[in-house]
């Protein structure tokens, strides 16, 4: 609802911090990356974040501490109207996290619900692998008392999913030169 051209990252973060405060957590957010445009294609941030433009991809990942508890969320929106392209990869995003929610069983392998991530984004033209435009990292990582504790949703981890266990799962689409996707719940 503060969005609007012009906007800087830190403008919208201290936003963001000031929510976590008012809500009950006194320390605020734990961490926030506030992304625009071209800059969602890169996983983590850029070193000299643009201001928000009509018509741009919005990513927000963002996180506070609650009972020694992370939290770690990912959104991502366009600000204004989404391109063909825009809504396309977005799509993409969302049937890749499908995907993981699906293959995230009792039993099956963290390997395993990467691949099943992975394999969308791939079948859609992207990666191979962990090249880019595609998926660069992890679909995921565990998450509770450290905001990325082991084990992960990556290819080498064939550690097996049992009850108890808590994961987000973020399978990213990076496209550099145009824009980001990163959807991000847990499971």
């Amino acid at each position: 609802r503060i969005l609007h051209e012009g906007i800087t990252t830190s403008e919208v973060e201290a936003f963001i911090n000031a929510a976590h405060i008012k809500v009950g957590i006194p320390a605020g957010s734990y961490f926030c990356i506030v992304l625009f445009g071209e800059d969602s294609a890169y996983p983590h941030g850029v070193k000299s974040p643009k201001a928000l433009e009509l018509n741009d991809t919005v990513l927000i990942d963002t996180g506070c501490q609650l009972h020694g508890y992370n939290s770690d969320i990912t959104r991502t929106y366009v600000y204004g109207e989404p391109s063909p392209r825009q809504r396309e990869l977005w799509q993409f995003e969302q049937d890749s996290q499908i995907a993981g929610f699906e293959a995230a069983q009792i039993g099956a392998t963290c390997a395993s619900v990467d691949r099943a991530a992975r394999d969308v984004l791939e079948a859609a033209g992207f990666g191979p692998g962990y090249d880019v435009p595609g998926l660069p990292h992890r679909t995921g990582h565990g998450v509770g008392l450290d905001i990325h504790e082991w084990p992960y949703l990556v290819l080498n981890d064939h550690t097996p999913l049992a009850a108890g266990m808590c994961f987000s799962n973020e399978p990213m689409l990076c496209v550099p030169g145009e824009f980001g996707v990163r959807h991000e719940d847990h499971f």
